[in-house]
């Protein structure tokens, strides 16, 4: 193990391939550390939260960082325990800028932007009013309708409890000031497909428009060196953030954009959960991966995995939309608040919710959270079945984005 020291931080790595300061080890009163190695960053993020210690001798990115790995491994006990806290960030000195990710920012307040304020984005706009007060110090809001801009700042003005002024405020802002904040949330969408069209893969016929839109607000953000949070709401997510990365010609990191479809999928396995018993232990042992859409894996439990159980349960969840869709009504409340709203507070404050985060070239679902070291996405033991159901999914994801996305 080599140690080093950058300013006031220090660093670690398993080859002395840096040319910092030398340092004897770690000091005891040490409560953060960044751990140096050099993948392929056409495959990898920039930086992420060590969660345990295979982390630190992977070779390159891939879908075994959601295995649980049982070896053990002969570490220093003071990297062990920063570990177990959740106080080692992991750096890619492939990326040329990687020393802008020696911080760790604490968790605060933060100025959330949205574009589009159509079903999804006023929906999702009172879920963050409501439930946003502990993460969240003002929301700003921008569509191309002036008109919506001035009845949402209206309505949510005069949405507030009896005898406090607790909740975020919520406010019009101009598209140049999109990304003067922490969180951009990205609800645009072109084509959302009618009812009646319960035939078609809904989410791959909005991929075509909704990447040219995108685009142009990735570019923007990459002309605003913007450093927050790049959050897509709008369907795909997962190739909509392959499609904002790919556009952000390496001013946007992998890492800071995240997709928000999950977390509904997860929502509607719980729902068929209580509906139906064989499925009940889903809500403390089940887990949901891969986008909202098709290619969903839900797994009924990961203590005791049931692989036909788990695609009967992933099909109810895939289907449920349909459901909502035979009423006459398309299904855009509960997406906007179980994957967006909820999922978005609950990345703000560092809580575990279901997301896509870049992983091994593609932007793969799975329970995570945002830490001050870094975006930690859970490890567990992986039932061999499941993790072929993530691989197939996997090879989709990369398959759909080649073949469907238009430069």
């Amino acid at each position: 193990m080599f140690y080093y020291k950058y300013k006031d931080k220090y660093l670690f790595s398993l080859k002395d391939d840096y040319n910092y300061e030398k340092a004897a080890g770690i000091p005891e009163e040490c409560r953060e550390l960044y751990f140096l190695s050099r993948l392929d960053k056409e495959n990898s993020k920039k930086s992420f939260a060590v969660n345990h210690p295979s982390d630190l001798f992977i070779e390159e990115e891939s879908l075994d960082m959601l295995k649980l790995d049982d070896r053990r491994y002969a570490l220093p006990e003071k990297i062990l325990e920063l570990i177990e806290d959740r106080k080692i960030k992991a750096v890619n000195t492939a990326y040329e800028d990687y020393e802008q990710c020696f911080y760790m920012n604490q968790f605060k307040k933060n100025k959330v932007n949205i574009l589009a304020l159509g079903d999804v984005g006023s929906t999702l706009l009172i879920g963050l009013k409501l439930y946003g007060a502990n993460s969240i110090s003002s929301i700003g809001i921008y569509d191309r309708s002036g008109d919506k801009v001035k009845r949402w700042e209206y309505e949510m003005g005069q949405t507030s409890f009896p005898f406090e002024d607790s909740l975020p405020e919520v406010h019009g802002i101009e598209r140049d000031q999109l990304f003067d904040c922490d969180m951009f949330v990205f609800c645009a969408s072109k084509g959302v497909p009618p009812i009646g069209s319960e035939g078609l893969d809904v989410r791959m016929v909005q991929f075509e428009e909704n990447a040219k839109l995108i685009r142009e607000y990735a570019s923007i953000a990459a002309d605003n060196k913007f450093r927050g949070t790049f959050a897509v709401v709008s369907d795909p997510v997962d190739l909509l953030c392959l499609a904002a990365l790919k556009e952000g010609r390496g001013m946007l990191s992998p890492e800071q954009i995240k997709g928000y479809g999950l977390g509904v999928m997860n929502a509607r396995a719980i729902y068929y959960s209580k509906k139906y018993d064989k499925f009940s232990m889903y809500l403390k042992e089940g887990r949901a991966f891969g986008p909202h859409g098709k290619d969903l894996v839900i797994a009924n439990s990961i203590r005791d995995y049931d692989d036909d159980l788990s695609k009967e349960l992933t099909r109810y969840a895939v289907e449920a939309n349909l459901e909502v869709r035979k009423t006459g009504f398309k299904p855009y409340i509960a997406p906007a608040l179980s994957s967006g709203a909820i999922s978005i507070v609950h990345t703000l404050e560092g809580k575990y919710h279901y997301s896509s985060n870049y992983l091994a070239g593609v932007y793969m679902g799975a329970k995570n959270r945002n830490l001050p070291s870094g975006l930690d996405i859970e490890k567990i033991k992986m039932p061999d079945k499941l993790f072929e159901r993530i691989k197939k999914t996997y090879e989709s994801l990369k398959t759909d984005f080649n073949y469907h996305y238009r430069e």
